[in-house]
This record gives structure tokens, C-alpha cells and sequence, in this order.
């Protein structure tokens, strides 16, 4: 009876290899082995930037007295659910409909057949606010397991039933009108917090639905809906939760004005906030935006870059001597950044990122390191002198880099990846995207099958969800339109077509399972198409199929409506859980596709159709016939043509970027 994480391909399992707890991973075996004992499963799930998941690993998992009633008792499996999404979706569901919420670390005790009976999330390892300690609930669990097996059994048996009819899918219905997309974008902006976004706190960016909106206004020219997804924009980039020196944003504020976040760092949260950024500043020319853009593409490079491809997180703790400080390598103190900068640049600069005396982080009593002044995070005031905020800027991240910094997680997950590749070719960082791509397409899928994530090069078990097939077609194609190489759209349409054999409802024409059909044979199949702080896999899939649709053939075209139509009833009822079915849905009615003729000048009208083009435009460039948006379509005496198509309908061509302008204006 050992611990056997050591050679996981998670970091997060890694990182609890060494507990004393006799943790397995999820597997047939590990089942089993409590069938044999006649015990429960303790079930923990979480990821390596949870800061509670350290919380509870510190306190208990590795509290020696603990971990011995947890081996005596039950059979303890430790998951990552960015490795298996699948399990925690399932796992999550249960502890939302036990609890009323949810959350990580979750803990959840199951029958050796996998239902579970208790769910909860963290504990504490004694009495605490009136919460029962950790070998408390241990207690019970197993007093109840014996004495009351009969309990143990009806709770499970309503706990599947509930679990069956979550995972039922979408119902048909009609597909998302134009008045439902209006009356969508209607409710979302009549929901616009004060702040920016949506919501108290904690406050998540909104990332696919700022999208929608801006796409919506490009669509329509609703001035409502911009003026959302600017103010939102300008909120989070001028917060707390923007790394004002270093570039990306954190997960969440933990606060409803953006000013004091969670500060794990997630590789999706910074390529859907990427797109949006590049995609509002090219169409606006916002310098903002252009300068967000430019520098969350630069931390992504730079701070989570990893053979060619990108790790999951930064960790929200730092550790300092030998304990988890939350911000302790983000935060200043007005002295801080004298010593760095000197009085006049310090004061300046406690001025412009609203460092005080007293802080915005920790305040006087509440510092870990027992010092009498408050910390703060750092936002951006006004409009500051450009050069100097610069130079500012450049002294103050190479004192911080000077500190501790929080660990990373170096897996490599397929959709966030996915998402990463789409959002580094939108932005113009084409050889960041391509070597993305060539290191999935190496790594992660061997030619019939995607896998989920890989660690150090070495590819898990784990098999790959619709997510992760989606995003990385949506990813080939986003490179196929900027780079032109006909090679990443080959590798679209066989990734595409495992997809549609794997995970579409044979039952449902447009529905999609989140698991694939050939996985392990889990309590549930799970499915959920709402959006949450990533798009859903059937929200992805309608992305790519509506790529595809215009890219790689007519044949996805039925598939693609179908898979929109879909998203109907969910856009009509909760556009705040639609955000990304949205976007989709606001792409696929306005249905603009640009292609580019090669000819003189064609690289200068290349950039400038990519440059104006709204999200969600298809943008081709090539010769004469070298692809089906370019069939019959040349040069026009001799000089690049770019032909405007909105649906089934095509302008005249035209030669210059003022009249591409005028014509998309239109």
C-alpha cells in the first residue's frame, strides 16, 4: 500500500507523490481494489494553481495522523481535471446538485462502482465556522458505510438518476433567430455591472461574451452592445487583475472593480482575452488594446512557452520560505518602489498604479510578512506619459523578477493549446501559432486519435474530449488563413472527421457528447453544452464545423446548422451561459468571407482585409483557383482583387484598402 502519483503525467498528481496518503489514480484497478476491501472511494479532484488545493493538501493530506485514517478507511484517488475533464464534470455536477455549489478542491466519497453518496469541497482539518474538520466528515463517511449501508444505497441510486438526466443534452428546438440574437445582446447589456462586466464578485472575464457583443455591434451596428465590451475591456485592463508589468490576467477578482485578484494565471483565460483584445484593437485602433494584445501575446511566449507549445498555469502562491504567499511576487508598497525607482519615479508611479499607504491587497495587520504598511496590487490610472510609463514599467519587472516566482504547470492540455494557436494567428504572431500546432500534431494526435495533454514530451493516457478536437481545428484553420499552407487544412478535416465519428449524438442531429464514444464506460457520458469560464466542447465544435463549412467544403455545411440550431434555446434563455454559442451564432449571420486574388500590391490588401475584417471572418489569400473562395476569382488588370462575400452573396472586386473599407462598411 503505497502512494503511486510519481509518475503521473500531471503536475498536480506530482505534486501530491510525496504525501503520506496512499493516493492511485483514477483507474479500473483502483475500483476494484475497493470492491476487495468493501470500502469507499475518497475521491479528491483539483489542478496544480488552486490555491485551496494547496490550502488542503497542506493541512491534511500531508498531516500524517490524517493520512493514515484516510488509507484505513478508504481507497483515495487524486485527479486532475485538466487531465480528465470528463470525470470532473461528472464528480462536479453531483457535488453542485448535493450542495448547491461547487468548487476546488472537490472532495466526493463514491461506491466502489463509482456513485457517489457525499460530495462536498474543502475542509478544514478541524472545527471551523461551524464546518465539520476533515477526519470528522472522515468519521461519518465511514461510521455510515457501515452501519447504514442501506442509506449509502439510496442516495447513489438519486444521485445517478440525476446524473443521467443532466448529461440528456439540448433539447431541438428552433435555430437562434435574428430577434433572438437581439434580444440576447438586449439582456446582456441590460445585466452590465457598474464596473465593467457582469456580476459581483468574484468577477470572471467574460471573455466569450464580450466577443459576441462586439461581433453583434460589427453585425449590426448596436451601439449598446459596444459600448459593454469597451467599458469591460477598459475595466480589466486598467485592474488589478492585468498584470500591468509583465502582461496576461489573472483567473478572477476576487472583488466586483477588478482591483485585487486570484492571481493563478491560466493559459485559457489569456488566449480567449488575447483574441478579444487583438480583435477589438485592429477594428478600433484603441492603444490599449493593441498594447494588451501585444503583451499577452509576449507573456504567453515568454512565461508559458514550452517547446513550442504552452503549459496550462502559474500558480496563484509564491512560495516564501517554505509556505504558499498569495501575490506575494505581484504586490508593492509605496517604499518598494522608491528603492526601485527612486522618490520621484516611485511617487509618480504610486500615483499612476495606486499604490498607498494603506494598500489594496493587505492591509496594516493583515501582511504576511508582518510589516506595518499595506500592499497593492498595481492598476493603471488615466493616461500617462508613454515613454515614461515604459521606462517605469521595464526597472519595476526586472526587480520583480528578482523575487520568488509562482511554480508552473508545465501541461500541455489540447484545447487551451487549441485556443492559444487561434488566437496567436489572429493576432499576427503566426510563428508562435505554427510551432503550437506542429508540436500538437506530433505529440497529441497520432492520426486517429487526439490525446488530451502531455508532460515534458511524454503524451498521457488520457483521451482527448470534443474540446480538444474542436479548438485544434479551429486553431488549424485560423493558421491556414494566415500562413496560406494547405497543410494545416489537411490536418483540420482528418482531425474534424475523428471528431464527428467520436463524439456526435447518433440520436440528435447536431448534438455532441463531451466524451468520446470509444472511452472508459464512466457512471454518465457526459455532455453540457452551457459556456462556463471556457466555451463548451459544442460550442467549439459549432465554431469548427462553421470554419469548416467555408473552408473545407459544403459537406460540413448541414452538420454546422444543425450544431447551431442547437444553441437556440440556450441563447433565448441564458445568454450569460451562451457566450461563446453566441459569437458562433453572430459569425454564422453574418456569414463574411473576404478572398484576396494574388496580384500586384497583394501582400499590403492581404493585411488590410485582415486588419478590418470582423471576428469571425473568413480571410483568404492565394492565386486564381487555388482554393474554392477563389474559384473564378483573379486579379484585376493586373493588380491583388479582394472579393467581399456575405453568404451566397459577392461584391464586385475591388484594389484598395480605402475601397475594402467602404465596401465592408456597408
Amino acid at each position: 500500500m503505497t502512494n503511486r502519483l510519481g509518475a503521473s503525467t500531471s503536475p498536480y498528481l506530482r505534486q501530491h507523490a510525496d504525501n503520506p496518503v496512499h493516493w492511485r489514480e483514477w483507474s479500473e484497478e483502483a475500483l476494484a481494489e475497493a470492491a476487495e476491501r468493501d470500502v469507499p472511494i475518497l475521491l479528491s479532484i483539483g489542478y496544480a494553481a488552486c490555491h485551496w488545493c494547496h490550502v488542503m493538501a497542506h493541512e491534511s493530506f500531508e498531516n500524517a495522523a490524517i493520512a493514515a485514517q484516510m488509507n484505513e478507511g478508504f481507497v483515495c484517488i487524486k485527479v486532475d481535471r485538466e487531465e480528465r475533464p470528463d470525470l470532473d464534470a461528472i464528480y462536479m455536477n453531483a457535488t453542485v446538485a448535493m450542495t448547491g455549489q461547487g468548487g476546488w478542491p472537490m472532495t466526493c466519497f463514491l461506491t466502489p462502482a463509482g456513485v457517489p453518496f457525499y460530495c462536498g469541497t474543502y475542509y478544514p482539518p478541524e472545527p471551523r465556522n461551524g464546518q465539520a474538520s476533515f477526519p470528522q466528515l472522515l468519521d461519518a463517511i465511514g461510521d455510515t458505510w457501515r452501519e447504514r449501508r442501506g442509506e449509502v444505497d439510496r442516495v447513489s441510486e438519486q444521485v445517478a438518476g440525476h446524473l443521467r438526466q443532466a448529461s440528456s443534452g439540448l433539447p431541438d428546438g428552433a435555430p437562434p433567430s435574428s430577434d433572438d440574437l437581439a434580444a440576447a445582446v438586449a439582456t446582456l447589456v441590460a445585466d452590465e455591472d457598474p464596473s465593467g462586466g457582469f456580476g459581483r464578485a468574484p468577477k470572471f472575464p467574460p471573455s466569450a461574451t464580450v466577443e459576441a457583443l462586439l461581433r453583434h455591434h460589427e453585425r449590426t451596428g448596436d451601439p449598446a452592445a459596444y459600448g459593454v465590451a469597451v467599458r469591460c475591456a477598459e475595466a480589466m485592463a486598467r485592474g488589478g487583475i492585468y498584470d500591468q508589468l509583465g502582461g496576461g490576467f489573472a483567473r478572477y477578482a476576487v472583488d466586483a472593480d477588478w482591483v485585487v485578484p486570484h492571481f493563478e494565471k491560466m493559459l485559457y483565460d489569456n488566449a480567449l482575452l488575447l483574441r478579444f483584445y487583438a480583435h477589438l484593437g485592429r477594428r478600433t485602433g484603441s492603444s490599449l488594446a493593441l498594447r494588451v494584445a501585444e503583451e499577452t501575446a509576449d507573456f504567453l511566449v515568454r512565461d508559458l512557452g514550452i517547446d513550442g507549445a504552452f503549459a496550462s498555469s502559474l500558480d496563484a502562491d509564491t512560495e516564501v520560505e517554505g509556505h504558499g504567499v498569495e501575490g506575494a511576487t505581484y504586490v508593492w508598497t509605496p517604499a518598494e518602489l522608491v528603492e526601485v525607482l527612486g522618490e520621484d519615479d516611485g511617487d509618480w508611479a504610486a500615483d499612476v498604479f495606486a499604490v498607498t499607504e494603506r494598500g489594496t491587497f493587505e492591509q496594516p495587520g493583515e501582511r504576511s510578512d508582518g510589516e506595518s504598511g499595506g500592499a497593492s496590487t498595481l492598476q493603471l490610472r488615466g493616461e500617462p506619459d508613454p515613454a515614461r510609463l515604459a521606462d517605469v514599467r521595464r526597472k519595476l519587472f526586472a526587480a520583480r523578477l528578482t523575487r520568488p516566482q509562482p511554480a508552473r504547470d508545465d501541461k500541455i492540455v489540447t484545447v487551451w493549446n487549441g485556443l492559444a494557436i487561434t488566437a496567436l494567428a489572429e493576432a499576427g504572431r503566426v510563428d508562435a501559432a505554427a510551432a503550437c500546432a506542429r508540436y500538437l500534431l506530433e505529440k497529441h494526435w497520432d492520426g486517429t486519435v487526439l490525446r488530451r495533454s502531455s508532460l515534458g514530451g511524454e503524451v498521457g493516457e488520457a483521451l482527448g474530449m470534443l474540446e480538444d478536437y474542436a479548438a485544434l481545428v479551429t486553431g488549424l484553420l485560423a493558421l491556414r488563413q494566415r500562413a496560406g499552407d494547405e497543410a494545416w487544412a489537411d490536418a483540420a478535416t482528418a482531425i474534424l472527421d475523428a471528431a464527428i465519428d467520436r463524439f456526435a449524438d447518433p440520436e440528435a442531429a447536431g448534438g455532441w457528447y463531451d466524451a468520446p464514444s470509444d472511452g472508459e464506460a464512466l457512471l454518465t457520458r457526459p455532455r453540457d453544452p452551457a459556456d462556463g469560464a471556457t466555451p463548451s466542447g459544442a460550442s467549439l465544435m459549432a465554431e469548427a464545423l462553421t470554419y469548416a463549412e467555408a473552408l473545407l467544403g459544403e459537406r460540413y455545411a448541414s452538420l454546422a446548422a444543425a450544431t447551431r440550431a442547437r444553441s437556440g434555446e440556450l441563447i433565448r434563455r441564458v445568454p450569460r451561459g451562451a457566450g461563446h454559442h453566441l459569437a458562433v451564432a453572430e459569425q454564422a449571420a453574418a456569414g463574411l468571407q473576404i478572398a484576396v486574388a494574388d496580384g500586384a500590391g497583394a501582400a499590403a490588401l492581404a493585411a488590410e482585409a485582415r486588419r478590418l475584417a470582423p471576428g469571425g471572418a473568413v480571410v483568404i489569400a492565394g492565386p486564381k483557383d487555388s482554393h474554392p473562395l477563389l474559384e473564378g476569382r483573379g486579379p484585376v488588370d493586373g493588380r491583388a482583387a479582394a472579393y467581399v462575400c456575405r453568404g451566397t452573396v459577392c461584391s464586385l472586386p475591388v484594389t484598395d484598402g480605402e475601397t475594402l473599407a467602404t465596401e465592408l462598411s456597408a
